[in-house]
């Protein structure tokens, strides 16, 4: 009983960018996480542990993009979902979309979307 869970609108404040005043200060980025995963466990014990639990991924990404220091949301993208499939391994499928508000003045937000599968 494949199901999905996830985060809309996590935000992480970390540097980003390949301007010099981008490499400067925090600057906003904002993730919609979809993972895919079978909730007949979950669903059937009612446990976090049969569970993906999601605060962790929340963590777990938070602590990746604010680490690593991207200069690219591709680059960001490709890192965020690998980090996924690798400690969670009930997931099955990650699909993220990864906005930059401040990255093009007239328009609300830069964006990339990547979904990912585990081999």
């Amino acid at each position: 009983m494949t199901g999905t869970t996830g985060l809309h609108n996590l935000r992480v404040d970390a540097i980003v960018g390949i301007y010099p005043h981008e490499r400067d200060k925090a600057q906003a980025v904002f993730l919609d996480i979809e993972l895919d995963y079978d909730f007949g466990p979950a669903a059937a014990s009612d446990a976090i542990s049969d569970a993906v639990d999601y605060d962790f991924v929340a963590s777990s990404v938070t602590a990746l993009i604010q680490t690593r220091r991207f200069q690219l949301l591709e680059a960001m993208a490709e890192a965020t979902a690998a980090m996924v499939l690798e400690r969670v391994p009930a997931v099955q499928v990650v699909r993220l979309e990864i906005r930059k508000p401040a990255a093009v003045p007239a328009a609300a937000s830069s964006f990339v979307r990547v979904t990912r599968r585990r081999a």
